[in-house]
């Protein structure tokens, strides 16, 4: 194989609000945990087993700021992105290691009711590729009840 996928989707529940660190140029990152959840049961005593991953999300930029804005602990999150491992070293110098998901996409799935939402749409999500813009229904009528009955069948 020639190329390699670094892809990761995750849907979940976010664990604590989102952080926000702002730098000089204007840029800025926001992280926040996600967990997910498996349930299964175990075949020998047939209980009942639940299991939490919690992950490290890391936003940038626009896409940090609207995730600042309407994301909530406790909501849950669609998100893509790619693994990412970072070196860096304590207080004492020794060598540690984080692992992150690196946010390009997300979709707010916690439906939203009063609070004055601007977005009533709770699917409305944004892109990291295109940071400007977020996703949203369009308004587009609709080609094939355009009101011409003229065709023969």
């Amino acid at each position: 194989m020639s190329g390699t996928i670094n892809k990761v989707i995750l849907i979940g529940h976010t664990g604590d609000e989102v952080k926000m660190h702002y730098f000089d140029g204007g840029g800025c990152v926001g992280n926040f945990p996600l967990a997910t959840n498996e349930t299964y049961t175990n075949r020998t005593t047939g209980e009942k087993v639940s299991n939490t991953e919690w992950h490290n999300i890391v936003v940038r930029n626009k896409a940090a700021e609207i995730c600042e804005k309407y994301l909530h602990k406790g909501d849950k999150v669609y998100i893509e992105g790619r693994l990412k491992t970072r070196k860096w070293q304590d207080d004492q110098g020794k060598d540690r290691y984080t692992t992150e998901i690196q946010c390009t996409e997300f979709t707010f799935l916690s439906p939203k009711g009063g609070e004055g939402n601007p977005n009533p749409n709770p699917n409305a999500g944004a892109s990291q590729s295109q940071p400007n813009q977020v996703k949203k229904p369009t308004n587009t009528p609709d080609p094939v009840n355009n009101g011409d009955d003229d065709l023969p069948f």
